[in-house]
């Protein structure tokens, strides 16, 4: 593979969120990141609300577990609002990319035996192949990481050419 190589890529903004989307990541409470502390604030909740209703029925020495349970349920609050704001950051940076492709005129891929080349609108990323550490390809996408990390839909460019980067990859970034 002497000569530069080039894959022009078509992207459908739809396309890109079916899998950044997919299986509620973009979900502010029930994404993989936030859905078992979510949980676990619901049920700690509870918990706190069924003492509260019984507060009468406590002696003084059992009281400190009302103090006990409040602060455990505010701790699961702390930690679940982390946990929101982190994805409520990435939805953020997902759709200010998309947003960027959507009004793409460029989108190639190019690549030699030495580099690595994302070309989008004039904007160019350029890697070397030791820069990448890990790729992996199944139905629907690609994704590359390393210095820059990619994703690439399987439905943004053609069978040839998504046949062609996979080969590729597995050829330079697993030797």
């Amino acid at each position: 593979m002497s000569e530069e190589k080039v894959i022009v890529l078509k992207p459908q903004r739809k396309d890109f969120e079916d899998i950044y989307f997919s299986g509620n990541q973009g979900s502010l409470f029930f994404s993989s990141t936030t859905r078992g502390k979510m949980i676990t604030t619901i049920v700690v909740g509870l918990i706190l609300l069924i003492m509260f209703f019984f507060k009468d029925d406590f002696s003084k020495e059992k009281f400190g577990i009302l103090y006990f349970v409040s602060f455990l349920f505010l701790l699961c609050a702390v930690f679940l609002s982390v946990s929101i704001n982190k994805v409520s950051r990435w939805k953020k940076q997902v759709n200010s990319y998309l947003n960027k492709l959507e009004n793409c005129k460029i989108y190639e891929i190019r690549f030699d035996e030495n580099f690595f080349t994302v070309n989008i609108n004039e904007d160019k990323e350029t890697s070397e192949w030791k820069d990448f550490n890990y790729f992996d390809s199944n139905n629907e996408f690609i994704t590359l990481e390393g210095k820059y990390s990619y994703m690439f839909p399987r439905k943004s460019m053609s069978e040839k050419d998504y046949s062609l980067l996979k080969q590729v990859l597995k050829k330079n970034i697993t030797e």
